[in-house]
């Protein structure tokens, strides 16, 4: 199933070699070079697509147990936005 995640990745426009939570983070958190203790110029709802999508997939496909690591590539990415979750 790692494969199957792995080439979501790619197809959404990101290398295969960052296919991993904490590398769709730190490629978000180079994208938004604003201090974190600013108040977030997104709704939550609208930040972190990359990780928000494929912690969504992973939780449809093999439930929450099992994508623990994505889902906190969300939060992290979320806090670097400057969500205070």
């Amino acid at each position: 199933m790692r494969h199957l995640l792995e080439w979501r990745f790619v197809m959404s426009g990101l290398p295969l070699q960052n296919a991993s939570p904490s590398s769709a983070v730190s490629q978000v958190s180079l994208i938004t070079t604003s201090g974190q203790e600013s108040k977030p110029k997104k709704k939550i709802c609208c930040a972190c697509p990359e990780t928000k999508k494929l912690r969504d997939e992973c939780i449809v496909e093999h439930g929450e147990a099992a994508c623990a690591k994505w889902i906190d590539a969300h939060r992290q990415c979320l806090r670097a936005e400057g969500f205070n979750i």
